[in-house]
């Protein structure tokens, strides 16, 4: 199973299993005690090339077509088959600090590591 929730949201212990930070940046005003963050692959995470692109007016489908492209590429391929591994394991929560997750690069992520 896997789940996106929002990295300022207090841990749910009984349900998150393994927290994976999703975001290139750490959160604003959160200190790593209070996120209780598992792990931080930064290669699965959105370029900063494609996020200012984005927030400079970029469309969501194409934003979802060029972050699947970065997923293609060859820095993320261990960092999915873990993640992969870690959603067959158990509970997986990916979290990002956006305030709709599943509007979101997460909801993305969380779509092709289930496929």
């Amino acid at each position: 199973m896997i789940r996106l929730r929002r990295v300022y949201d207090p841990p749910e212990p009984g349900a998150d299993g393994v927290r994976v930070l999703v975001d290139r940046l750490w959160p604003r005003g959160l200190t790593k005690e209070a996120a209780g963050v598992d792990e931080w692959p930064r290669a699965v995470t959105p370029s900063a090339e494609l996020r200012k692109w984005f927030h400079g007016g970029g469309s969501a489908a194409e934003f979802r077509e060029r972050y699947l492209a970065e997923l293609a590429g060859p820095g993320a391929e261990a960092e999915l088959g873990r993640l992969r591994l870690l959603a067959e394991a158990g509970p997986l929560t990916l979290l990002t600090a956006v305030k709709d997750p599943a509007a979101g690069h997460a909801a993305v992520l969380a779509e092709l590591l289930s496929g």
